[in-house]
């Protein structure tokens, strides 16, 4: 007999090997092991066969069979052939990022960290509009529905009570979440009402962990998988649902091959089940805010919060009038609050002390020898720190150019902001919530229990406090700087500005109507900083949409970013002249061009990461498919030079 296998590297072909049944009783959907080359290495059996065609080399035999049992089906063969095409990868690699990598499931029952759940109950009580989108949803006959609701508004709830039926029909229900932490959250509350037939996926987790839920999701011992990006792949045979919680998140998107998008897959497996897929968000990508709009979403909308709380007022600081980082206004408010014995959280996305450091008297700015990118200052450990590559160095003192002594840091990151606010308020208890902070197993969760537990006064933190979290005394929360994506050169900077505000400033308010957000900003009369502090999302969305309209950019287009990364600057400025040259040459293949533009043949916003130069190409066109065409063609008759890296990017949501 013969198996037809795939392998994860980036071979667009099934590799013929053969075997005896009965020594080697191979299934399609089993892990093998294979001679390749001169290594035994890992491979997917995708195809049983009698015969075979001529080969261009020597079939050898199977070495050895991972899995008992096949651990993925035709379903994910599928699927795989699906993504290769979609995002040029090999079917090998495709399958690789859906199977667990283990061999052995491991002994543990679940996870051994749990993190802390700041979330609310469930209320007894639904207000209209939460029914109203639960009827509405589990009646429809369309399958993509999107709950459109102010921060606190009940969306999990609704998410729960579909779920809740979906199961009772004896269907199944992939929950995504954007972040790993807020998928313990939500476990939490699901348990309590799915005992035991709840499972966990994510990437953190050990792949013999990961292969232990697997199994229990083929062995139809779990109703709903709940996880970040990669539990839409679950096993299961009869999907009825897909939930997808803050749609808008950017960590929906793989950065590594396949780079495939959450949201784009469980689109293609909701068609494969018939499935239904409810996503959520106050602030919904500009992709999904206009499909609602033209009608190819329903949309259901979440106006009311449901704690009994109001949506906070939100005040505009012009930092041009300020003299400190913490200006005037949110230092008297957070002393209010203080007084008041509430809570408030201050937001900053720069971690560190300071951000750069510069030369008063020549200009010169200490960068990272290996990246594009200012170091940061990071004072606790007296290290200039990259937060690309990890490079760290000691401090300076005499400008290496010239020999200053004139020599200092410019900008603030958590750690400036911790110490201008104990000094500003010595009593208070203080906690900052940032990738150093959380370095230690379990500090996160002690630092929200401490909060949530009132022994904290001020929470600091980046992302980490932006989303997920619901403390009933937090009445102020303060966005120490609203800029960071602004500067960004990047086409979808107002969308994250306006979207970070409103999430942000979501977490204030929520079981009263005493909230407030302070957003300090040096472009106060920017349109998104100022819809946001109105909190007028449907005129943002319309506006923004024009724009995107005007300058032909996503949803009203689709983009391919092709990157070129080399040790060597002037390989790669070669390699992408001959990419430029095969992407014209596929181009003219094409009736009328199929409108596919080539717009940026240039050296990346952030030319050099981790000593890998990199040079990009971006095609655009409102039909994806012809943009498919030209990159297969570019992907299949170009191969670049050793030490040449070839990145392809299908709808990037960063061109950085």
């Amino acid at each position: 007999m013969y198996v037809k296998v795939v392998i994860a590297k980036p071979l667009h072909q099934r590799f013929v090997y053969s075997f005896d049944p009965a020594e080697t009783p191979v299934e399609i959907g089993m892990r093998l092991l294979v001679p390749f080359g001169t290594k035994e290495i890992k491979a997917f059996a995708v195809e049983l066969c009698d015969t075979i065609e001529e080969t261009s080399y020597t079939v050898r035999k199977v070495s050895k069979i991972v899995d008992d049992v096949a651990i993925f089906t035709s379903f994910h063969i599928e699927l795989a052939v699906w993504m290769s095409r979609l995002y040029l990868c090999s079917e090998g690699e495709a399958l690789s990022a859906m199977i667990p990598s283990n061999k052995r499931e491991s002994l543990e029952d679940s996870p051994p960290e749990t993190v802390f759940d700041s979330r609310p109950v469930s209320f007894d009580q639904l207000t209209d509009q939460q029914l109203s989108a639960i009827d509405s949803i589990s009646s429809s006959q369309k399958s993509l529905h999107y709950l459109f609701g102010v921060t606190g508004s009940g969306k999990t709830e609704v998410f729960f009570q579909v779920a809740e039926r979906v199961i009772k029909n004896n269907k199944s229900v992939i929950y995504l979440v954007p972040e790993i932490t807020l998928t313990y959250q939500i476990s939490n509350r699901l348990e309590s009402r799915f005992k035991g037939r709840v499972a966990i996926l994510h990437s953190k987790m050990t792949g013999s962990q990961r292969l232990k839920m697997w199994r229990k999701i083929q062995r139809r011992e779990v109703d709903i998988v709940i996880g970040a990006r990669s539990a839409i792949f679950a096993p299961f045979e009869n999907l009825g649902l897909i939930i997808i919680d803050e749609e808008h998140e950017s960590s929906y998107k793989a950065q590594n091959t396949p780079r495939y998008h959450a949201r784009q897959v469980a689109q293609k497996i909701a068609s494969m089940h018939s499935a239904k897929i409810i996503m959520g968000s106050a602030t919904p990508s500009l992709e999904a805010y206009q499909m609602m709009e033209s009608g190819h979403i329903v949309r259901h909308v979440l106006s009311e919060r449901v704690a009994g709380g109001t949506l906070p007022a939100i005040e505009v600081v012009d930092m041009l009038n300020e003299k400190e980082m913490l200006s005037k206004k949110l230092t008297a408010e957070i002393k209010s609050t203080l007084e008041k014995k509430r809570q408030v959280i201050l937001f900053l996305n720069r971690r560190g002390f300071s951000y750069f450091f510069h030369c008063n008297s020549c200009g010169y700015e200490m960068m990272c020898p290996h990246c594009s990118v200012s170091l940061t200052f990071h004072k606790s450990e007296n290290r200039m720190v990259c937060h690309y590559c990890g490079y760290t160095t000691r401090p300076i003192s005499v400008c290496p150019e010239c020999s200053s002594v004139d020599v200092g840091y410019g900008g603030f990151g958590t750690q400036m902001v911790e110490m201008e606010i104990k000094n500003k308020f010595p009593l208070a208890s203080i906690a900052r919530l940032d990738a150093d902070s959380n370095r230690k197993r379990g500090e996160g969760k002690r630092i929200l229990e401490d909060f949530q537990a009132g022994k904290t006064d001020i929470l600091l933190g980046t992302q980490m406090v932006a989303k997920g979290l619901n403390f009933p005394k937090v009445d102020l929360v303060g966005i120490v700087l609203a800029d960071g994506a602004l500067n960004l050169p990047d086409f979808r900077a107002a969308e994250r500005t306006f979207s970070l505000i409103v999430q942000v400033g979501g977490r204030s308010g929520r079981y009263n109507s005493e909230g407030k957000v302070i957003v300090q900003t040096y472009h106060a009369d920017n349109p998104a900083i100022v819809l946001a502090s109105l909190d007028d999302r449907e005129q943002f969305y319309d506006q923004e949409l024009a724009v995107r309209q005007q300058t032909n950019f996503p949803p009203f287009s689709r983009l391919i970013n092709i990157v070129v990364r080399s040790k060597r600057k002037e390989l790669c400025i070669q390699e992408i002249s001959i990419l430029e040259n095969k992407a014209r040459e596929g181009i003219s293949f094409l009736p009328d061009h199929s409108g596919i533009e080539i717009m940026g043949v240039s050296e990346c916003p952030i030319e050099k990461i981790n000593n890998n130069y990199r040079y990009h190409i971006l095609l655009r066109s409102k039909d994806i498919t012809a943009l498919l065409q030209v990159v297969t063609f570019i992907h299949r008759s170009y191969t670049p030079r050793h030490s040449v890296y070839i990145e392809i990017d299908i709808d990037p949501l960063h061109l950085l």
